[in-house]
């Protein structure tokens, strides 16, 4: 998410970039979504659920045009320096060429003109890997660069703040019901944070504890340099579907023998306002795309693909749902739903009840230092001035430990995880999933006929290409925005 051009690194096919996408998108808010759809209803959670999914996708198509519009123009002005290197002299090597993909180097050495009709339409091809930083530098004003970062920044503190209360919320309610109960958190059981936990530690003192051992242990990060290696990545993952496919056999397996205790309403509008957030920030992918698309090696049929993938998490988000929300009543749903198999009524074994217990600490402790090393960076870049340079004290201290210190500080004081991921969606996912998408895609547009002309077609442009659609997708944010905000002004009022 850094603000620059890096490097697009290994390419892959467009069915394995189907399979990264879907990693990214199920994550940490899969596991909140069926407390979510219990108290919010049945119907209204689907179709709700369906049609957030449906406005990712319009916004996703947006933020692909906008990096095809920014791969014409960043095109466009190495083939113009090139040409006024040669115009200034036609001997000299090429050396200098600031182009750095190779397979664009025997077309430039082509004749201008002869580039601009014969490759014209290979302008809009997406080969530099060109972030949302980057691309808001190139569309948005400075005053939009800047409010851009703000929300990355604080979408950023926002996941932080998840997991940091994720993991030890996870490890509290694992290790005081063992303390308590060697089989598990019972059906009927209803636990307060000032329950005792082990001898005269109440369970928010466990908690709290828990959470000052996970920012020891990873909060030192910070002030480093992380890389996410291909082999965790493919753990974490692993581990994920295993979870998850265990969770959804025993669902359906306790439905299947008639043990299933859930009958949930129709319809809770109280909820909806949970689970909206909840469901935006299960489907952001905006922020990560050049990443994801850019390595891709035929994007031929990439809006197809993308479109197919979205069907495949919403059957996926549908099942993990339904089979929890029929199989378990909606006041005894956690808000980890990993949670709710740590009874011996639902896994008779062990090692499973742990796995499936512990299994957040795993794989969110994997991504909390690379999410913090990614907030320290951006900002960096959001203070980073032309030419300069920072202090030791400031680069190496300061950045790091006002990247830590906030989410640490949140999650000490709530761990209420379903809120967390609902006012994080509601509010900075609600930016960085409609507002800044939808802003790129009509200011590229802009660029790319006064650059370009008004007849010039993008290759990679949207299928809601119409300005309808901009403007319909900031109306829905905007009163999203709106709604979110009276819902939660009047909850606090009648409390």
């Amino acid at each position: 998410m850094a603000g620059e051009i890096t490097e697009t690194g290994e390419l892959y096919s467009p069915y394995v970039g189907m399979v990264y996408m879907f990693n990214l998108i199920v994550g940490t808010g899969a596991l909140t979504m069926p407390k979510a759809f219990a108290t919010a209803g049945w119907l209204v959670s689907l179709i709700l659920l369906v049609f957030l999914g449906f406005m990712s996708f319009v916004t996703t198509t947006f933020v692909m045009e906008a990096m095809a519009a920014a791969n014409a123009q960043l095109r466009w002005k190495r083939m113009e320096t090139h040409k006024e290197e040669e115009d200034e002299d036609s001997s000299t090597a090429s050396d200098n060429d600031i182009l750095t993909q190779d397979n664009y180097e025997q077309a430039e050495k082509q004749p201008i003109l002869s580039v601009q009709r014969r490759a014209f339409p290979n302008l809009f091809e997406i080969t530099d890997r060109v972030e949302m930083g980057q691309m808001a530098s190139m569309f948005f004003s400075k005053v939009g660069v800047n409010l851009f970062y703000f929300c990355i920044i604080i979408y950023l503190y926002g996941d932080l703040a998840i997991y940091a209360a994720a993991v030890p919320f996870s490890l509290m309610q694992v290790t005081c019901a063992t303390g308590n109960d060697s089989c598990g958190v019972e059906a009927d059981t209803k636990y307060n944070d000032t329950d005792l936990c082990w001898g005269p530690l109440r369970r928010v003192d466990t908690y709290r504890i828990y959470l000052a051992v996970f920012t020891l242990l990873l909060g030192p990060f910070t002030f480093f340099d992380v890389q996410k290696t291909k082999y965790l990545q493919i753990l974490t993952s692993l581990m994920r579907w295993i979870a998850f496919a265990i969770m959804i056999v025993l669902a359906l397996v306790r439905i299947g023998n008639g043990q299933g205790e859930g009958h949930p309403p129709l319809a809770d509008f109280s909820g909806v306002r949970n689970l909206f957030g909840v469901c935006v920030y299960s489907f952001m992918c905006q922020h990560s795309l050049p990443s994801l698309v850019t390595p891709v090696s035929s994007k031929r049929y990439l809006t197809h693909l993308v479109f197919l993938d979205y069907v495949l998490i919403l059957a996926f988000y549908g099942l993990l749902s339904f089979t929890a929300i029929f199989c378990f009543r909606s006041d005894s749903l956690l808000d980890m739903y990993t949670l709710n198999f740590a009874r011996c009524d639902i896994v008779g074994l062990a090692a499973i009840r742990f796995f499936l217990g512990l299994f957040p600490v795993f794989t969110i402790s994997t991504n909390f230092p690379i999410i913090a090393v990614t907030l320290r960076n951006n900002w960096k870049t959001l203070f980073h001035r032309e030419g300069g340079t920072y202090p030791w004290v400031v680069d190496r201290v300061v950045f790091p430990t006002i990247t830590l210190v906030p989410p640490v500080l949140v999650a000490f004081c709530t761990h209420d995880l379903e809120s967390l991921v609902g006012i994080t969606g509601a509010y900075a996912g609600t930016g960085i999933q409609y507002v800044i998408p939808a802003f790129l895609v009509y200011l590229c547009r802009k660029d790319t006929q006064l650059a370009f002309g008004y007849g010039t077609v993008n290759k990679h442009r949207s299928p809601f290409h119409h300005t309808f659609w901009v403007g319909f997708v900031l109306l829905w944010a905007f009163s999203c925005f709106f709604f979110v905000t009276a819902n939660i002004v009047l909850t606090e009022t009648k409390l």
